[in-house]
């Protein structure tokens, strides 16, 4: 049997205790929202699709909402025509359970896509509906960014400052010029709503959009005028968010899963722009969205869809967002990323199962981390962290990678670890001497940088911006030889855009060091030195 609209009773009839079909219909449900639509989204991936999907559509089921979401993808238009139009804009939601329960769902509050590179005029006739409560975002940090690492403007920004918003190409600045034609069709009031794992991604989103704005504005393609429409909070509003699932590449095991069930033409799928997608989309049960209530144009009841949605104040979602990134999964994830590459496992589950590795997640996150998390109330802590690693990282059937998670690690180290160490500085009764197991990871980061494993085989390093930099700095570090260190990451240890904080300047470096030397002195030299400092 096919996933589309047509299928769907066939798909109750026969699957009616394996498969959950949405209790609605979808066309009405497409129609109400052509009419009026209120959820518009950037970003057609996997944690939309899983998650994003999937609270929509309890609202509906719930009666609490009579429209769907708008999908519109800007990176990678692929995704559209693969995964997308040929199943009637449908997703098999497979959820997956620890104790090797796979719960199949089928998620139809998804009911048009756009590609923004050849349906700008579709846009617009959305963007300009009175109706319109938000514009949501699953786009990556990245999709935020203006600059280039090293302060500059990219070439596309550039291009659109001097363009304008008819020709904007950079999502930031497509999204600008959709603003644009909102306040020129009447200054309705709207949300930008980023849902990706970033801090302060509202804010992020908002510097972006007046930038971009203010040049427009320096080279006459839009008026003064439209700076106070998109500063004023009454009009536009920018909440900050933390979200939290983990959506992995879609896996085999499930892609055989479904075709077992009856299902065609599950393939998974890589892209021309090697984005990971299928028809179907696996993910761990936990869940949780903290947003700032900041809509002043409504907003659908998001907390009342039991999927982890908490609406909150700007203070609370801080919090939230420092203690997931700063100490209970995000510092962990890296952790085991790092490690788990150099010792080639191939899931972040083998990662976790590795009792070192366990051991050292552990002591970073209860023993040096915690210690300085401020509990933001809405969720515990203690509690949190123990879901991570008893629950979330063991999972045998999430198949996410180290390779994955390591990713721009250099965007991250600053935040995940760097405040463990400010709140450390700013103690009255700690010591940044105390932390003995975040500078392994400093360590690990830079042994993995050599592209080297821990038997000496040459490997690859995950993606990263700042790559080619910072393998100038190990050119001349031989793996095998300890003694060919002498002080060459001292520079980048200073670097306070990549750590937070100066981390010579801190004490830590001599330690760094020394653990990092004992990693490349030979084979097995790595899990020789995590046994040594992890061992009572």
């Amino acid at each position: 049997m096919k996933l589309c609209i047509d299928e769907l009773n066939n798909i109750k009839n026969s699957l009616a205790e394996k498969v959950k079909t949405p209790v609605y219909d979808i066309k009405k449900i497409k129609e109400n929202t052509e009419k009026t639509p209120k959820w518009l989204h950037f970003g057609a991936g996997n944690i939309f699709r899983a998650y994003i999907g999937k609270i929509d559509q309890i609202l509906i089921e719930k009666g609490l909402e009579d429209t769907g979401i708008i999908v519109a993808e800007s990176f990678d238009t692929e995704i559209i025509d693969k995964v997308y139009t040929p199943y009637n804009n449908l997703t098999m939601l497979v959820t997956l359970y620890k104790n090797g329960v796979f719960e199949n769902e089928i998620i139809g509050s998804i009911v048009d896509t756009i590609k923004t590179d050849t349906e700008k005029e579709k846009l617009k006739k959305i963007i300009i509906a009175p109706s319109l409560q938000m514009i949501s975002f699953t786009i990556t940090e990245k999709g935020y960014n203006l600059k280039t690492p090293n302060g500059d403007y990219m070439k596309i920004i550039e291009d659109d400052f001097s363009a304008g918003p008819d020709s904007a190409k950079h999502t930031m600045s497509l999204l600008t010029s959709l603003l644009y034609t909102r306040y020129k069709a009447g200054k309705f009031p709207i949300s930008m709503v980023s849902m990706d794992n970033c801090s302060g991604n509202g804010d992020k989103i908002k510097a972006a959009v007046l930038d971009i704005a203010e040049h427009w504005i320096k080279n006459n393609y839009v008026e003064e005028e439209f700076m106070s429409y998109l500063t004023n909070e009454s009009k536009i509003a920018f909440p900050i968010t933390m979200i939290d699932k983990i959506t992995p590449r879609p896996a085999e095991i499930i892609e055989k899963h479904l075709e077992k069930l009856g299902f065609e033409n599950m393939d998974i799928i890589v892209t021309s722009k090697n984005s990971y997608t299928a028809p179907f989309v696996n993910a761990e049960a936990p869940q949780y969205f903290i947003v700032e209530d900041k809509f002043p144009n409504g907003r659908p009841q998001l907390e009342l869809s039991e999927a982890g949605v908490y609406i909150t104040d700007r203070e609370t979602v801080e919090k939230t967002e420092r203690m997931k990134v700063t100490t209970c999964l995000n510092p962990l994830h890296t952790t085991l990323a790092i490690y788990g590459c150099i010792f080639n496992y191939k899931t972040i589950y083998d990662t976790v199962n590795d009792p070192l590795l366990n051991k050292l997640i552990k002591e970073i996150g209860y023993n040096e981390a915690l210690k300085v998390v401020e509990n933001p109330s809405i969720l515990n802590p203690k509690t949190f962290i123990d879901e991570v690693v008893n629950e979330r990282f063991p999972n045998p059937y999430i198949p996410d990678q180290p390779e994955r998670i390591a990713t721009d690690t250099s965007q991250k180290m600053g935040i995940r670890f760097g405040e463990t160490i400010k709140a450390y500085m700013n103690s009255s009764t700690l010591k940044v001497s105390d932390l003995k197991y975040i500078p392994l990871v400093y360590a690990g980061w830079f042994r993995y940088l050599l592209g080297i494993d821990d038997q000496g085989n040459t490997r690859s390093i995950s993606n990263d911006p700042m790559l080619e930099v910072l393998k100038e700095n190990l050119i001349s570090i031989e793996f095998g030889n300890s003694k060919s260190y002498n002080g060459q990451l001292r520079k980048i240890l200073r670097n306070k855009i990549i750590f937070g904080v100066d981390l010579e300047e801190v004490g830590l470096t001599d330690l760094i060091e020394e653990y990092f030397m004992q990693m490349i002195a030979g084979k097995n030299a790595v899990y020789n030195t995590l046994k040594k400092y992890l061992t009572d």
